[in-house]
């Protein structure tokens, strides 16, 4: 979706000129969980109603929020989504400031899928072979997607390092149909 990208990149670049002192990451943080409220159909049919105000959309929000603590300038960012009227490009502002931080920081992230959950020792071992073979540093996420049947699948940006018997099992059924 071009055009979303288009409408939240400069959202996302403003916030992270504001951001100055503050910790990147716990504003990526805060953006992500902002982003799956946003991502909410019952919400967006909310947001959508033209009875409703802005400020009650953002009331809804941050409510929903309770867990997470806004800084001033997510708070900021959302009332000016809101009065805008861009609620559902608020995912994608998400998406675009957490690729700011990564370049800013050397870091990229790392999606994990496994077949089986993965513990904290085994996470860190395979993340450091990962960031060998990737040539940085990574923040992974595991999920766990018993459909793979073992090995892991590895998502890196626009890198796939797929090492799964399900891969495995594709590839030997494309070897013996040629």
């Amino acid at each position: 979706m071009a055009e979303l990208a288009t409408i939240a990149r400069p959202y996302a670049e403003a916030l992270f000129k504001a951001a100055g002192q503050t910790t990147p990451r716990e504003l990526a943080d805060q953006l992500d969980a902002l982003g799956q409220v946003a991502g909410l159909h019952e919400l967006r049919q909310f947001a959508d109603n033209p009875k409703v105000a802005p400020g009650a959309v953002y009331d809804v929000i941050t409510g929903s929020l309770k867990v997470v603590t806004l800084s001033p300038q997510v708070q900021n960012l959302l009332r000016t989504v809101l009065d805008n009227g861009r609620l559902s490009a608020l995912p994608e502002i998400a998406a675009q400031y957490r690729a700011l931080v990564n370049a800013q920081t050397g870091v990229s992230d790392a999606t994990v899928y496994s077949a089986f959950p993965i513990d904290g020792s085994q996470l860190a071992d395979v993340v450091g072979s990962l960031q060998k073979r990737f040539d940085r540093k990574l923040n992974a996420t595991v999920v766990v997607e018993p459909a793979l049947i073992g090995g892991i699948r590895v998502v890196v940006g626009d890198e796939v390092l797929d090492t799964s018997v399900k891969a495995r099992l594709e590839q030997m059924k494309v070897a013996l149909t040629a």
